[in-house]
């Protein structure tokens, strides 16, 4: 691996950690995102569980289709 490819993978990540970052940040003003059906949230007195299956699910296919539509050399 040459610096140059180094240099474009690093530029990448760091984009996509900014993308990730601005996300979670209006992620609570999404109000269909970690509300979906399918999502387990288990709410007691002192206890409060939550697995969000459905909305995992979804992010991980959009993303395979993005990683699939990427151009591959």
């Amino acid at each position: 691996m040459d610096i140059n490819s180094f240099a474009k993978a690093l530029v990448i990540f760091g984009i996509v950690l900014v993308i990730i970052g601005l996300l979670l940040t209006f992620f609570n003003k999404l109000p269909f995102l970690g509300r979906l059906p399918g999502d387990i949230y288990i709410q007691k007195k002192n206890f409060t569980f939550y697995f969000p299956v459905t909305t995992s699910i979804l992010i991980s296919i959009v993303l395979l289709i993005i990683f699939w539509l990427w151009p591959r050399r």
